[in-house]
């Protein structure tokens, strides 16, 4: 759902410049300590609690801030500078964590002590997030993006999905604290990468207005823009969806598929698999086929997703299931983020991508408040069942929309019925 920035050895990306490196070099840093703690949280929470609802509740008021704040936080995104605005967030975020680690290796984190940490957090990301997602596009030519993302998203699934959790959770195992305090130095190596950008021009607001005429004019970009209207409504209901079953995942784990805590580590790591493979092929398919199709074929796969979870009951099951998740999400991803990058003004992209985000993580954020109640009142493949039926919902409205000729910036090629680019040169506009 959102990617950090952060890495310890550079190893040059060819081609996109300097400031794109140390941004990727940043992103990997930052994906090493978040990968190791997002298998280390839910472990710390269910080893403090097994009640459902206050395990999903840990996810959810991380995604809270994102609620409440992600609009206005999207405004000072568009008015300061936003490289020192991701220094002073990752400082901060380093702080928090530290705060966690301290209280966790004094014994001392209990379910209020989380979930204060889980809010301050949220707060930060909105800021945060919302400014590091509009950084790619300022550092490479449109051209570029699908090749850029591309290795930003190698980057977190590889590191972030694959790597770091099986070590986060053997990490817990041999010291609960360790992996936090690991993740908050990270945090501030992330900062002190960014803070080496230099040269980034960002476009200045045409007047300074109040803080919500600013909110309202990103919100009426968004919702004018059809295909971005519609992406955001669309991962709105699919974020609902999966962090409904995902956010009570580790007792899923545990109670269904009866693994262990190192088992736990390996099987998040499925999806990362898939997502490695998503990564390698996304530019090609987006070169290849329409974004119509590709988006069409994601809101299947993610269907028959939870219906695969529903129905496993062992890992050798419910892992190839999330594989193939991750290859459908890295290239959905892929598609989404592209269009949204092309599409936005740069002197709108902080409050743009605040409501887009708004809509995004609020759905992580129902979702997470919804899995645990239906967990515990239908059992721990209700909210698997559940997902399962408000996607096939949802894929049944967005598919006649997601035929139409879809734009990035203005600028998509003409779809055929079967969903291919047989005038590659040809452009049209998406919002007529």
């Amino acid at each position: 759902m959102l990617l950090h920035i952060r890495k310890t050895g550079v190893q040059k990306v060819a081609g996109l410049g300097r400031n794109f490196n140390t941004l990727w070099a940043a992103t990997t840093v930052s994906n090493v300590g978040d990968g190791i703690a997002a298998a280390a949280a839910p472990l710390m929470v269910a080893s403090v609690t097994d009640d459902p609802v206050l395990v999903g509740l840990a996810v959810f008021v991380q995604q809270l801030p994102w609620v409440l704040f992600s609009l206005v936080s999207g405004v000072f995104v568009d008015r300061l500078d936003r490289r020192r605005l991701i220094v002073v967030v990752n400082v901060l975020r380093g702080l928090v964590v530290g705060v966690l680690a301290l209280a966790v290796w004094r014994d001392v984190a209990t379910i209020p002590v989380i979930y204060a940490a889980g809010f301050l957090l949220g707060v930060c990301e909105t800021l945060g997030d919302n400014a590091s997602g509009t950084l790619v596009p300022m550092v490479v030519k449109s051209e570029d993006l699908p090749r850029a993302n591309a290795r930003m998203h190698a980057v977190f699934f590889a590191v972030n999905q694959f790597a770091a959790p099986p070590l986060g959770a053997a990490l817990f195992v041999m010291a609960a604290a360790l992996p936090f305090g690991i993740n908050a130095a990270t945090f501030v190596l992330a900062a002190v990468l960014i803070s080496t950008l230099r040269g980034i021009r960002q476009s200045a607001p045409a007047e300074r207005r109040s803080v919500r005429a600013d909110i309202g004019e990103g919100m009426r970009w968004l919702w004018n823009h059809s295909a971005i209207r519609m992406l955001s409504l669309a991962l709105c209901l699919m974020n609902v969806t999966l962090i409904a079953g995902f956010s009570i995942l580790v007792l899923y784990s545990r109670d269904r598929l009866g693994l262990n805590e190192y088992g736990y580590g390996v099987l998040i790591t499925a999806s990362a698999a898939g997502s490695l493979v998503g990564v390698m092929v996304a530019p090609r398919l987006q070169a290849r086929f329409s974004d119509s199709l590709l988006l069409r074929a994601g809101l299947v796969i993610e269907t028959l997703t939870h219906v695969g979870l529903a129905l496993a009951t062992t890992v050798w099951v419910a892992g190839p299931v999330l594989i193939a998740f991750g290859v459908h999400s890295s290239i959905f991803g892929a598609v989404s983020v592209t269009l949204r990058q092309r599409a936005v003004p740069d002197e709108l992209r902080g409050r743009v991508q605040s409501v887009y985000m708004m809509f995004a993580v609020g759905g992580s954020a129902l979702g997470a408040l919804a899995g645990g109640p239906i967990a515990r009142w239908t059992g721990i493949t209700g909210p698997f069942w559940a997902s399962a039926v408000v996607m096939a919902v949802l894929t049944a409205v967005a598919w006649r929309f997601f035929g139409r000729r879809f734009v990035a910036s203005g600028a998509v090629a003409p779809i055929d019925d079967d969903g291919s680019r047989d005038h590659p040169g040809e452009r049209v506009a998406l919002d007529r």
